[in-house]
């Protein structure tokens, strides 16, 4: 590395994902981010149908209808001197394919807690794929404005059910009406939820872990229990460590309100001082590539169409793993060894988008792609030659049918179905022999989402029939007679042209598998 201003430029850089149970608040306290990083001027909800007050990360129409986040959001803001690059995920499980894979385009992520629910389902079955990864977690407890668990319990929680050292940055005094303000360990302060009723101050110092003998809040009774609480997680807890949290073997935990906007300020100060700098990416030959090398190298993670639906557009985003992306360059694509010239390329700041002239490794881009990219290619400049690691696939779980309503709508239907399942936001098959075409999804959810876009974006109707649960098995070709397949074992072919076989459930795949003992049946994950 002999480029001290890119190296500048990349230790700069703030990547990382916001994983949590649905309706935690995980795209409220990312409002708020972008209103401290002069993204937005008015944050809004989720849940904000009746003021037409939205979600800034929620684009799409079905999100603003349902209140929830079905698809990654990307969004970069500056802030003290750090470039921070935020992806906010959809917490409902039905999505789960996009979170894992926006999980392998970031340095870090926040995990977003309900104070009164503790760890839900999804939070631990999210957290398990980071520590997978050894991505560094940042715990966010949030809704300190309403009554939940005590902290010491959340924290016992953390510990026992994600097997994670915890360490609490901040403590809350109080909580729900009683809630008063927050102990800041890490800065030696007082945070007050309330600054009016102490003479406007947002912030106190302590001295050797106390406020002054004369201040209001010494008299609160809650504050003397927090003192106590504080000087035993201190003595008898972790002690913090920066290079535990850089493994993940210990998460760094703030306690505040982000639909209040109570405690998120101090999270996001903190967080952009200890958080992990842009890190080397595995390639598929198990080699690391620098993000200080000078040469332009990204992975696709993402494809989404019709951002912007007047336009009818579709993005490709891609996370640039080393080097520098410069407007009107020349990329070369890994998958087709084809060349590509990269002059209409956007950032993301809230709800807007800019066409940009330069990014570094950290950075997150999108390229308008007319069909070019899938999930998962290799963007490479120059010499560098690199494929980076296959990103996951999941094998669907429900079956659908699928057939366009209007069959002078054919061109249309086509072009919908084509589009969503390069997304990612489907799998698509055909029966082997007659080609019906049958979608495939992990959850329920999927298929309301595919409908909906189908009509409203490709104004193609559809008509599905469901299939219900069934077990997807891939076949070697060349293991392949046509007389295996039965009404228990559906014979079908995915986008690639290879079989696979739609078992009904357990037993008929055992049956198969004891008629067939030679023939291997694979799954994706």
């Amino acid at each position: 590395m002999n480029n001290p201003k890119l190296k500048e430029q990349v230790d700069s850089r703030r990547t990382f994902a916001i994983i949590s149970h649905p309706d935690a608040g995980k795209t409220t306290i990312t409002e708020q981010l972008l209103l401290f990083g002069g993204a937005i001027r008015q944050a809004g909800t989720v849940k904000g149908k009746k003021t037409g007050n939205f979600a800034k990360s929620d684009w799409m129409e079905i999100e603003k209808q349902r209140g929830i986040s079905v698809t990654s959001s990307v969004m970069q803001f500056d802030y003290e001197g750090k470039r921070v690059n935020i992806l906010d995920t959809p917490g409902h499980e039905d999505f789960s394919e996009d979170t894992y894979r926006t999980l392998m385009a970031v340095d870090s992520a926040v995990m977003v807690i309900d104070s009164a629910k503790g760890i839900e389902a999804q939070t631990k079955k999210l957290f398990q794929v980071v520590k997978r990864r050894g991505i560094p977690i940042f715990t966010f407890i949030n809704k300190l404005d309403r009554d939940g668990r005590e902290p010491l319990d959340l924290l016992e929680e953390l510990e026992e059910l994600l097997d994670i050292e915890s360490y609490p940055m901040n403590w809350p005094i109080g909580m729900g009406k009683g809630l008063e303000g927050l102990y800041d360990i890490h800065h030696q302060r007082i945070e007050f939820y309330r600054p009016e009723e102490y003479g406007d101050q947002r912030f106190a110092a302590l001295t050797d872990g106390e406020l002054p003998a004369d201040h209001p809040l010494t008299k609160n009774s809650i504050y003397q229990d927090v003192l106590g609480e504080v000087e035993l997680v201190q003595e008898a807890g972790d002690q913090f460590d920066l290079e535990k949290i850089a493994r993940g073997d210990q998460t760094p935990v703030f306690f505040g309100s982000a639909l209040t906007n109570f405690g998120v300020q101090t999270f996001l100060e903190t967080f952009v001082t200890i958080a992990p700098k842009p890190h080397a990416h595995k390639t598929e030959d198990g080699e690391e590539v620098s993000p200080y090398e000078e040469e332009f190298s990204g992975f696709v993670f993402k494809i989404q169409a019709n951002m912007n639906p007047n336009h009818r557009d579709r993005i490709a985003f891609v996370r640039i793993c080393s080097g520098t992306f410069e407007r009107g360059m020349d990329v070369q694509l890994n998958r087709t060894d084809k060349k590509m010239k990269l002059s209409n390329v956007t950032q993301f700041m809230a709800d807007a988008r800019e066409n940009i002239q330069e990014a570094v490794a950290g950075d997150i881009i999108g390229i308008y792609d007319t069909g070019n990219y899938q999930i998962g290619d290799t963007l490479y400049e120059g010499k560098l030659k690199v494929a980076y690691e296959e990103l996951p696939s999941f094998t669907p779980e429900l079956f659908m049918k699928v057939t366009a309503k209007n069959v002078m709508k054919q061109k249309s239907f086509h072009k919908g179905i084509y589009q969503l399942v390069q997304e990612g936001a489907i799998q698509l098959y055909k029966t082997y022999l007659t080609d019906e075409y049958i979608i495939g999804a992990v959850g329920q959810l999927q298929f309301e989402v595919f409908q909906y876009r189908m009509q409203n974006e490709y104004n193609s109707e559809v008509v599905m029939t469901p299939m219900g649960s069934k077990i997807a098995r891939w076949i070697d070709p060349e293991d392949l007679d046509e007389r295996m397949s039965s009404s228990r074992n559906i014979l079908a072919k995915d986008r690639f042209d290879q079989p696979l076989f739609l078992f009904e459930n357990q037993f008929a795949m055992r049956w198969f598998a004891d008629k067939y003992p030679n023939v291997e049946l694979k799954s994706l994950m």
